[in-house]
């Protein structure tokens, strides 16, 4: 699944090569993945529409335009394509925006769990999904404290599965909170409610740096995932995910891998001890 790091870079790219453009029509092959209106209003919303910018807030693709925005989510294999003309559709494209110029966006999703949603500007912030969401992580006033305040909600679940609530901290998925734990020197099962304020301030600063970087290299493509402009790099630095059997790059321990919360979860035994 696209995670924060994955979907900015995304976002990025659209920001280059569609933000400014008129939407001359909409096609929809799958009316599923359209939220909230029957596919006609939807289509007929966005006719003449210009693209303003693209946006993100977590997980969440925003394209905006004067009045509301399209929310997208990519959900498990969720990708756009731009083509500088018309093409032929694949089997997999479910949506295609034409523009003014003649050019097109593609969704293509191989499993058709993604989602596009028009919401109005002035409420989109205040309801759900986006109003569940806790600030980005990248801002300033989302500190460690903030975090430990979020955390006593949970306090009886492993922080590994914590740290995948989107209300707690906004953009760790699974390859990423992996990485935050191990560099943080937590063990995955540690209840939240175990942790020390030290603990927490650790997990926080990693966490930020650890999707920092991630966004640096493009995400990581682990198995399908690329951007508009191609693969993430990031995979090729990633410490335990994805690394069952490889020795800990800190102590050489190899790298374990169980079940938290039934998502695959990889750490260090030595490096990482369960606080009780």
């Amino acid at each position: 699944m696209p995670e924060l790091p994955e979907v900015e870079t995304v976002r990025r790219s659209l920001e280059r090569t569609v933000s400014g453009k008129t939407i001359s029509s909409v096609k929809v092959f799958h009316p599923k993945m359209i939220r909230g209106m029957e596919v006609a209003p939807f289509v007929d919303a966005l006719k003449q529409e210009r693209i303003e910018r693209v946006e993100r807030r977590g997980k969440f693709l925003l394209f905006t335009f004067d009045r509301f925005y399209l929310v997208s989510h990519l959900r498990m294999e969720g990708k756009y394509f731009p083509y500088p003309q018309a093409i032929e559709k694949d089997k997999h494209t479910h949506v295609i925006f034409r523009f003014t110029d003649g050019s097109e966006l593609h969704y293509n999703d191989v499993r058709k769990f993604g989602t596009m949603e028009l919401r109005e500007k002035e409420t989109a912030m205040s309801v759900p999904p986006l109003a569940q969401l806790e600030r980005e992580p990248f801002d300033p006033t989302f500190t460690a404290e903030v975090l430990a305040e979020n955390l006593i909600r949970k306090k009886r679940s492993p922080i590994k599965t914590a740290l995948l609530d989107q209300s707690i901290f906004l953009g760790l998925g699974n390859i990423y909170v992996d990485e935050t734990l191990f560099t943080a020197r937590v063990h995955p099962l540690t209840k939240a409610g175990a942790l020390t304020l030290d603990d927490i301030s650790r997990i926080h600063a990693a966490g930020v740096d650890v999707l920092a970087k991630a966004v640096e290299s493009g995400g990581s493509t682990i198995r399908s995932y690329v951007s508009p402009t191609g693969k993430g790099e990031f995979q090729l630095q990633l410490a335990v995910y994805g690394q069952t059997g490889a020795p800990c790059p800190r102590c050489g321990t190899a790298i374990e891998k169980i079940k938290v919360g039934g998502r695959g979860t990889h750490f260090c035994p030595t490096c990482q001890q369960v606080a009780l």
